[in-house]
């Protein structure tokens, strides 16, 4: 069978010696299409359906031919296959201006990739990143539920709507309490900061927080 797939995210850019993948035949340049059934978004999406013990991997070739690879495993083995994006898809951005923001604060004429800013939950996930829950979907805090997406690692600074609104130039930075709530009764694990400011978080509010 031949199809076209317009998402080049999912191309393998390495396959371990001796790995599930590599004994399948799989090879570096082939793209991951679904794992049953299910079309792969992001590398978070791709560990959950990875833990499986019956997969079927639909891996489309170089020369466009797609096949079904059905295996067996423990719930844990991997792969083997890692991908030419690390996350399998677009980083989120920050549109945030916090008063406090290194990379704002950057000189002009820097490397353009120093500028990029994210807030990013699977970056937190993967990476250590801190996010502040202000650049997120429903749809982004529902996976985080869903794909166990923990510890995810949280900008904090305070806990005062109000200001954190101030702090972080985002009018829905307010809303971080009620989504840890929820993040806690799905049993997430958070780790918080506070990036501490004189004269904004301090003193009694540093105390609230």
């Amino acid at each position: 069978m031949e199809v076209n797939v317009k998402n080049t995210n999912n191309v393998i850019s390495k396959v371990y010696k001796d790995s599930i993948a590599d004994e399948l035949g799989i090879e570096v340049g082939d793209l991951l299409i679904s794992i049953n059934g299910e079309p792969i978004h992001d590398i978070i999406e791709y560990r959950f359906l990875l833990s499986d013990e019956y997969l079927e991997v639909e891996i489309q070739k170089q020369n466009r031919e797609v096949y079904i690879y059905e295996i067996e495993k423990d719930y844990d083995d991997d792969l083997g296959i890692e991908f030419t994006n690390p996350i399998i898809d677009k980083a989120k951005s920050c549109r945030n201006k916090c008063v406090f923001c290194f990379i704002d604060q950057l000189p002009k004429g820097m490397r353009e990739t120093l500028y990029f800013k994210d807030d990013d939950s699977r970056l937190s996930f993967l990476q250590g990143n801190f996010v502040t829950l202000t650049n997120m979907s429903e749809e982004d805090i529902n996976n985080i539920i869903k794909y166990r997406i923990s510890p995810i690692n949280i900008s904090v600074h305070t806990t005062n709507p109000e200001l954190r609104k101030t702090m972080i130039k985002n009018k829905f930075a307010g809303n971080l309490y009620s989504i840890m709530e929820r993040l806690a009764e799905a049993q997430i694990q958070m780790n918080c900061q506070i990036v501490l400011c004189p004269g904004y978080n301090d003193k009694e509010e540093l105390e609230r927080t």
